[in-house]
C-alpha cells in the first residue's frame, strides 16, 4: 500500500509562506493539553486559509506534515464534500468535577461529549467523579473517554472496569504503542468488557499510520488533517485502514477547525461525532464568528480570519521570528521530500 506524498505537486516558496503568514497567541478558558494559550501561524492562501500549528515540542520531521496540510488547504483547496453538516461531540479536560456543569454550558446541545481522563497528578477517582458530572449534566449523551496513552495494561483494565457502567462508546488510546492496544483489546474481549478501542497516536505518530489496523489492534481510528499531512492523505488512510473513523482537531483555531471539517465532511461514512468543538475552549478566536457547533453539528460555511482579531492577538515580535524560523525548517523538509 502507497500514501499520497505529504506535499502538495506545486510547493510554495517558503517566502511566499512567510509573506503569507499571521502569527497568532490566542487564549483558554481551561487549560488544555498543558497549555491556557494556543500558539499558531495562519495563512492566507490563494484558495482560502489554512492554518500551520504544530505543538511547541514537536521536532521538524513531524511539523512538516502540519504544514503539508496547510499547503494543500491554502494553495490546492479542500476536496468536494458528501454531506452538509458534521455531527460533533464536545471536549471536557482533565478539570474538577464541580467545573463540569459550567464548561458544558458553552457548548450547544452536544448529542457526544469526550472526557479527558488519566491526568498526570490525578486519579481514577478524579476521572470517574468526572464523567458522572457529565452523566448528570447530559444524561442522554454518549460519552466516550481519552487518556492520551497514559495508562499502563494493568491500569487501563482497572479503570476501564470502573469507567465501563458510563456506558461508554470507546476509550481513545488507552495505552501506548500498537502493540499494547492489541494486547488491552484482546484482553477486554476476554473478560467481556464490551469497551471499543480508538488510535490517536499510535496512527498519527506511527512511521506507518496504517499499522494499527493492520495489526487488528483497534476497533476505530481517530485521524486529524494537520498531524496526518492534509485532507486527502488523511481520506486515503482511512481508506486503506477499513475501519470507521473519527474526525478530531489538534486544538486548532476556527481556521484550521473549517480544514478538519472539511475532511470530515468528505469522508463517505461517517459514523460517530467527530472532535471538531474544540473552538468552544477558547476565550476569543480569529474568526467572527468563532467555528463552534449549533445544535451538536458544523456547517460547512467559508471560515476567513477577521483582519481586526488577527492584529488584536498578534504575537510578539519574538514569537514571530521563532514560527517563521520553525516555517522555514518545515519547508525544507518538505522541499526534500519532494527532490
Amino acid at each position: 500500500m502507497s500514501l499520497l506524498p505529504l506535499q502538495s505537486p506545486t510547493l510554495p516558496s517558503v517566502e511566499e509562506l512567510q509573506e503569507r503568514a499571521h502569527v497568532v497567541c490566542l487564549p483558554l478558558h481551561v487549560r488544555f493539553r498543558g497549555v491556557v494559550e494556543r500558539q499558531a501561524v495562519l495563512l492566507d492562501g490563494p484558495q482560502g486559509w489554512s492554518e500551520f500549528s504544530p505543538f511547541l515540542e514537536y521536532a521538524d520531521a513531524e511539523a512538516a506534515r502540519w504544514l503539508a496540510c496547510a499547503v494543500e488547504a491554502g494553495w490546492e483547496g479542500l476536496p468536494a464534500p458528501v454531506r452538509t453538516a458534521v455531527p460533533v461531540n464536545a471536549t471536557v479536560p482533565a478539570i474538577p468535577a464541580s467545573d463540569v456543569e459550567q464548561l458544558l454550558a458553552r457548548y450547544d446541545a452536544p448529542g457526544t461529549v469526550k472526557v479527558k481522563v488519566a491526568e498526570a497528578g490525578q486519579t481514577l477517582a478524579d476521572d470517574v467523579a468526572r464523567l458522572a458530572a457529565v452523566r448528570a449534566v447530559l444524561p442522554q449523551a454518549r460519552l466516550r473517554i481519552d487518556a492520551n496513552q497514559s495508562w499502563g495494561h494493568r491500569e487501563a483494565l482497572v479503570a476501564l472496569e470502573a469507567l465501563a457502567p458510563f456506558g461508554l462508546e470507546y476509550a481513545e488510546q488507552p495505552v501506548p504503542g500498537i502493540e499494547g492496544l492489541a494486547r488491552l483489546r484482546e484482553e477486554l474481549a476476554r473478560r467481556g468488557l464490551p469497551v471499543l478501542i480508538a488510535a490517536d497516536e499510535s496512527v498519527r505518530k506511527e512511521s506507518d499510520p496504517l499499522a494499527v489496523a493492520q495489526a487488528g489492534a483497534a476497533d476505530l481510528i481517530v485521524v486529524k488533517a494537520q498531524p496526518l499531512g492534509g485532507v486527502r492523505r488523511a481520506l486515503e488512510i482511512v481508506r486503506q485502514a477499513g475501519l470507521p473513523a473519527v474526525v478530531s482537531s489538534a486544538l486548532d483555531t476556527s481556521v484550521g477547525l473549517r480544514v478538519g471539517a472539511g475532511l470530515a465532511a468528505a469522508l463517505p461514512q461517517l459514523p460517530y461525532a467527530c472532535g471538531l468543538g474544540t473552538g468552544s475552549l477558547f476565550v476569543s478566536d480569529v474568526v467572527e464568528p468563532g467555528y463552534v457547533a449549533s445544535g451538536g453539528e458544523l456547517d460547512l460555511r467559508t471560515v476567513a480570519a477577521d483582519p481586526a482579531l488577527l492584529a488584536r492577538h498578534a504575537a510578539s515580535a519574538e514569537r514571530r521570528e521563532w514560527w517563521m524560523a520553525r516555517l522555514s525548517r518545515a519547508h525544507a523538509v518538505l522541499a526534500a521530500q519532494a527532490r
